[in-house]
């Protein structure tokens, strides 16, 4: 496996990355192109911008999509302080917030004398959709992801309030998927490739367990007219504004109040961080490390060095503490929550493993590590059937081989290779 040489992220990376000749990621290398911007000149850029919005015969200025996190908090200030403009809050709401983050929800209103419309499905259709996209896709936040999206831009048509200013772009943020000078906007192609995993609301209806169209209705995104006729924009403040969380969050705490938790995260050393979803840092982020091999063990280290928070060396150490945590006490929540049993909940997750990431021997799971040495990471949950499409070896009986290809959407196995492959590592 290969990993970006200045911060710590690997090839496998879910936000797609290239490597230069140096073995830098893209990400980082459009994280250095903000040392060189003009941050005073952009911010007049943006005020500029937004200008034509002010309201004239509407009640609210722009739509500020939040949670009711740091950045959440951060947008709002920013907004209300330095743009003068006035918002109306959106909130899609799912059932997974901590107690702290509710209360960081709740307190947006009294902090910054805003509206705030906040919706989202009921509690039964909430564990219907979790149980589902789980098994769909490997993602019980499916729900979150595609109403976060949505439900903001069917305010915005419904209110008609053209402007909607969102925070950071991530996939620009994290793998560098565009140039800071783009100034890229948003776009239903981004929403449905990659923050709906490709997916749309219509996947959803079932009614062998009984969704429909209407428990869906935050989950539609506008049609095409609707955004024309509304002349709706969506703006990016990451390319206007240097952003950096851990400022965020000390600033927005020591003048705003915002809470931080006060536990620990099974899975990461940030405390400021998914409040607004539990499962986000535990068993979501659980099943991207069962996906791609990392998680947010990898993931806010990769921030925090860009930044220059930490080293290097600090966020592999980050790494081998908490990337291969199995989140225990959000994972007996969530299966007490979808009425699932844990051996269902692994059979299930193990369907998902790349790879290209991942090896099966001698009954276990392997993959390589940023340190050097590969490692196991327990055992294998998938039928023989299944097992064909990793690389096997069995040191015991010294059989090794390739992977089998197997046609997706079908139940027969067309056979790539039989040989034995001497590439399978060996102990």
């Amino acid at each position: 496996m290969r990993y970006c040489t200045k911060c710590v992220y690997p090839k496998s990376s879910a936000v797609p990355l290239a490597f230069d000749e140096k073995g830098v990621c893209s990400g980082c290398r459009v994280h250095d192109q903000k040392i060189h911007i003009d941050w005073k000149k952009m911010e007049e850029k943006l005020k500029k911008l937004v200008e034509p919005y002010r309201s004239k015969g509407n009640k609210y200025d722009c739509i500020v999509p939040v949670s009711g996190g740091k950045d959440s908090y951060f947008q709002t200030w920013y907004v209300t302080n330095v743009l003068k403009m006035k918002p109306l809050l959106v909130t899609y709401q799912g059932n997974d917030y901590y107690d702290v983050g509710l209360k960081n929800l709740h307190n947006m209103r009294n902090v910054f004398n805003a509206d705030h419309f906040i919706m989202g499905p009921s509690v039964d259709i909430l564990k219907k959709l979790h149980k589902k996209c789980f098994k769909m896709m490997g993602d019980m936040s499916w729900h979150n992801h595609c109403g976060i999206f949505s439900f903001p831009v069917q305010a915005a048509v419904k209110f008609k309030v053209p402007l909607i200013i969102w925070g950071e772009h991530g996939y620009t943020d994290i793998g560098g998927m565009y140039n800071m000078n783009d100034l890229v906007e948003m776009t239903k192609k981004y929403r449905t490739e990659h923050a709906c995993r490709g997916f749309d609301w219509y996947d959803m209806i079932d009614e062998e367990i009984g969704i429909t169209e209407k428990d869906l209705l935050c989950h539609k995104y506008p049609t095409d007219e609707e955004l024309e006729e509304n002349d709706i924009r969506g703006i990016y403040m990451g390319f206007y504004v240097f952003w950096d969380a851990n400022a965020h969050f000390k600033r927005m705490t020591e003048e705003l109040g915002f809470l931080p938790a006060e536990f620990p995260f099974e899975r990461t050393y940030r405390r400021f961080s998914a409040l607004d979803d539990m499962h986000e840092a535990g068993i979501h982020d659980y099943m991207k490390f069962i996906k791609f091999g990392y998680g947010r063990g990898s993931d806010h280290p990769c921030k925090d060095i860009r930044l220059g928070y930490m080293t290097r060396e600090e966020g592999i150490a980050n790494i081998k503490k908490y990337d291969a945590v199995k989140p225990m006490q959000d994972l007996n929540r969530w299966l007490k929550y979808v009425e699932m049993t844990e051996e269902e909940f692994d059979r299930t997750a193990d369907t998902f493993r790349d790879p290209s990431v991942w090896w099966i021997q001698d009954g276990e799971w392997w993959k390589d590590n940023i340190w050097g040495e590969p490692s196991s990471y327990g055992k294998v949950w998938l039928t023989e059937e299944l097992q064909k499409k990793y690389y096997w070896n069995d040191t015991k009986k010294g059989i090794s081989r390739g992977p089998l290809l197997i046609t997706q959407g079908r139940q027969d196995i067309k056979k790539s290779s039989e040989e034995k492959l001497s590439t399978v590592p060996q102990n």
